[in-house]
């Protein structure tokens, strides 16, 4: 590909969102989902995962079913990334800050009533939860919020150079694209079949094969696991239970409950949604009813259990049985239940019935005859053959089983105006170098493929200046950790780390990503103090000659030179907040 940049002229929104494709902030795709998606198409470029191929743990993975591969898939990630979600990794920001910001974009209120920190708390499991007390920042003033930046591969696997860390990392939505990434160049899914599902809080894909499956952080959820009522299940149920969708993102674009205006095929959309509900939704039978049991624990206590003990009736509580489950490998499903019985300490059992318990035998053999019957039926029955006690207890279970069995995702409205981004069309089938090509030759039919190609961070293809801003405005943990100290002590300090990016060829890292893995090309050294002299010194000027090995910041007379292997020949010239780049 040749030299060049994809740019002449930024409009004010333009080099927002470009310098967003760089720093990739929960707030910026919030804004922009337009960025969502070529993040999964830049880890799909990246080499990193490609090498994954290679490894032992992915032999013959060409020859297993679908589950068999997330599965496999999910095993590596596991083994390799942790969830992270500090706010020392990428550090803080203000609402007054981003507002500021996105203000021209954007309208505050309609941001209230959408994002958590913002005002938005969802529904009442989030006021409950105390969502500034969650993330840790209780210890702040109420304006001050996480400058969440979601990771791209490369960043995530740098997580092993920092300190604390021997694996890679990320946060959700960096972990969602992970994952959307590795299904298709490992699993080779068809990313038609990947979406991506971003709610206030969370992010996770949906991918439509099959009966569907969930990815969520490092995990996968089927749709056994989605109703099996273990804690795990309940972790992965509560961001659609909770929350509104407010983002759907595919690779034939994306879809924002608030926006007007959609580049996702409605098509598409539709049949994902109606897949997911489809997910979503099962029918009650015991072995449901148990696993709602085990996941709202508070209905346990309701019921006894009779089993036939050599020939003689004898009774247990039902929350003694769920306990007994917790140290064997058998549970109380009806499959494994008798096993699991035979387990139990014999003193745990009673002779007579438990006087107000409902004999959990009787509900089960009701539900298991009530094939065709609704719930409201299946309790009309309950009622009029089983002695209940508290009738109001039996009908707050009955709500909530239906809420177990039944979640009703918040979508976006499909009733949108549909527009065109410029489809990108490739296949698990094609070589990471056709991929490649394809996005680079349709980056002037598509917004998808140039915004990758920002996100991908190719310095030699892209507008400059987007990079530069983001840089020199948007690392706040390297600017904050050296607050009180000079540019001098700085050069001192980075010229000791080694002159290694995390990104391979011309690409590279910003400020914070240096300074977190403690290592970085003499460029990327350069805008590190750049953008520390310009965050200290509001309105000073400074200019960076990158002359193919080296990278010289010039600032106040004094020379400061880095080794650099990029090949790369540029000058930038920063002046406050104007930006000339030849």
């Amino acid at each position: 590909m040749d030299s060049k940049t994809s740019h002449t002229v930024l409009t004010e929104r333009d080099l927002e969102k470009f310098s967003s494709a760089f720093t990739l902030s929960d707030m910026e795709i919030f804004i922009f989902p337009e960025l969502l998606y070529p993040l999964v198409l830049a880890n799909i470029m990246s080499p990193i995962i490609w090498q994954w191929r290679d490894d032992p743990w992915f032999t013959d993975i060409e020859s297993k079913n679908f589950n068999s591969k997330a599965n496999r898939i999910k095993q590596y990630i596991i083994q390799n990334y942790v969830f992270n979600l500090d706010l020392d990794t990428w550090g803080l920001t203000s609402k007054a800050k981003e507002i500021e910001r996105f203000s021209l974009f954007f309208d505050v209120n309609m941001l209230k009533q959408s994002n958590a920190l913002f005002g938005y708390e969802g529904d009442k499991y989030y006021f409950d939860m105390d969502i500034r007390k969650h993330f840790g920042l209780d210890k702040y003033n109420s304006d001050v919020i996480p400058y969440w930046k979601t990771e791209t591969v490369e960043a995530m696997t740098a997580f092993k150079y920092k300190e604390g860390f021997s694996t890679g990392a990320g946060e959700c939505v960096s972990l969602s694209a992970l994952y959307a990434a590795a299904l298709f160049v490992v699993g080779r899914i068809p990313l038609e079949k990947i979406f991506m599902i971003a709610t206030p809080l969370h992010s996770q894909n949906f991918i439509t094969e099959k009966e569907g499956l969930i990815t969520n952080n490092r995990r996968i959820v089927t749709k056994n696991m989605w109703f099996n009522g273990t804690s795990l299940s309940a972790k992965a149920r509560r961001a659609l239970e909770n929350e509104r969708v407010t983002i759907v993102s595919h690779i034939s674009g994306y879809i924002h409950f608030l926006f007007n205006e959609a580049t996702i095929n409605k098509n598409e959309y539709i049949g994902f949604t109606n897949k997911l509900k489809e997910f979503l939704v099962t029918n009650l039978t015991s072995s449901i009813f148990t696993n709602f049991l085990r996941f709202n624990s508070k209905y346990k206590s309701v019921f006894q259990y009779r089993c036939d003990c050599i020939g003689n009736n004898k009774y247990i509580p039902l929350e003694k049985i769920f306990e007994y489950e917790h140290s064997s490998r058998y549970n109380i499903s009806p499959q494994t239940r008798d096993l699991l019985v035979k387990e139990i300490i014999g003193d745990e059992f009673l002779l007579n019935p438990i006087n107000g318990k409902i004999l959990f035998n009787d509900i089960e053999k009701i539900i298991n005859s009530s094939s065709g019957k609704n719930l409201d039926e299946i309790k009309s029955e309950i009622k009029q053959n089983i002695n209940i006690t508290n009738e109001n207890l039996l009908n707050e279970m009955f709500e909530d089983l239906k809420s177990f069995i039944h979640t009703e995702p918040r979508m976006p409205a499909a009733d949108k105006q549909y527009i065109t981004n410029g489809r990108i069309n490739i296949s698990p089938l094609n070589s990471r170098e056709e991929i490649i090509e394809n996005i680079y030759q349709n980056v002037s039919a598509s917004s998808m493929a140039l915004l990758t190609l920002y996100v991908y961070r190719d310095m030699e293809y892209v507008d400059w200046k987007p990079f530069v801003k983001a840089a020199i405005e948007r690392n706040p943990v390297c600017f904050t950790h050296f607050a009180e100290k000079d540019e001098t002590k700085l050069y001192q300090i980075l010229s000791d780390m080694p002159d290694e990016s995390i990104y391979h060829e011309k690409r590279l890292a910003l400020p914070d990503e240096v300074w977190n893995f403690k290592r970085g090309d003499g460029i990327e050294k350069a805008f590190l103090i750049a953008g520390f002299i310009l965050q200290k010194n509001n309105g000073q000027r400074c200019k960076i000659i990158i002359n193919g090995k080296q990278a010289i910041l010039e600032y106040k007379g004094k020379n400061f030179v880095f080794n650099s292997s990029k090949g790369i020949n540029k000058i930038i010239e920063i002046n406050g907040n104007k930006i000339n780049v030849s």
